[in-house]
């Protein structure tokens, strides 16, 4: 069995719909990063840096618990141990971990400052504002341009969707319309469509 520690954080909801796609059993435990909860010693434990989510698996690699923080490291283990979402050609893995690395290092960093500076900030900060929300305009642009050449992300659908597909959910914070990028508009409604989707967006309910 897995234990999910997890809130309803578009890095949250990576690791439910890559659960609810594999159909591997799992069981989620809440970690109410309102409260701080992050910060327990049992979470820290857990998850070093203080982020949800993490796992931890009972039936690890070698048949002992394994702990894992991170979220993309934790959508490279669930495919392995599933055998599901990550291609295995050569070519085609290493498009999906490109396009991975591309939310892990980009999509989530610079759209996760947008949400911070347009709705968290407390105060109206012109440049941080202009700084972010054009950064991710522009990441909008690759996404339409990947998107318009390929169905998906590693032209297969892969752990890469799934990681991106959280935080363009959200694109109504961002201030962005989809009708700007109709590529991304097809694909989110492709996505979305997918009951095991549906399923991992509800999980941990409360949308920080």
């Amino acid at each position: 069995m897995i234990t999910l520690y997890t809130w309803g954080t578009p890095n949250g909801c990576k690791i439910s719909i890559m659960l609810e796609e594999c159909g591997l059993p799992y069981r989620v435990q809440p970690v109410d990063i309102t409260r701080d909860e992050q910060f327990s010693p049992e979470f820290e434990a857990i998850s070093p840096n203080s982020k949800i989510p993490a796992i931890v698996d009972d039936e690890g690699p070698d048949g002992q618990p394994i702990s894992l923080f991170e979220s993309g490291a934790i959508l490279l283990y669930l495919a392995a141990k599933s055998g599901k979402f990550l291609p295995a050609a050569e070519r085609g893995k290493y498009e999906a971990l490109q396009w991975l690395m591309f939310q892990v290092g980009g999509v989530g960093p610079i759209f996760g400052q947008t949400h911070h500076f347009l709705r968290f900030a407390g105060e109206w900060l012109p440049y941080a504002i202009k700084r972010f929300t054009g950064e991710t305009a522009r990441l909008y642009g690759v996404l339409d341009r990947r998107l318009g050449a390929a169905a998906y992300l590693a032209g297969e659908y892969s752990i890469a969707d799934m990681a991106v597909y959280p935080w363009v959910a959200r694109h109504e914070w961002q201030k962005i319309d989809l009708a700007d990028y109709p590529n991304v508009r097809r694909w989110f409604a492709v996505i979305g469509a997918r009951p095991a989707v549906q399923r991992g967006m509800k999980v941990a309910v409360p949308k920080a």
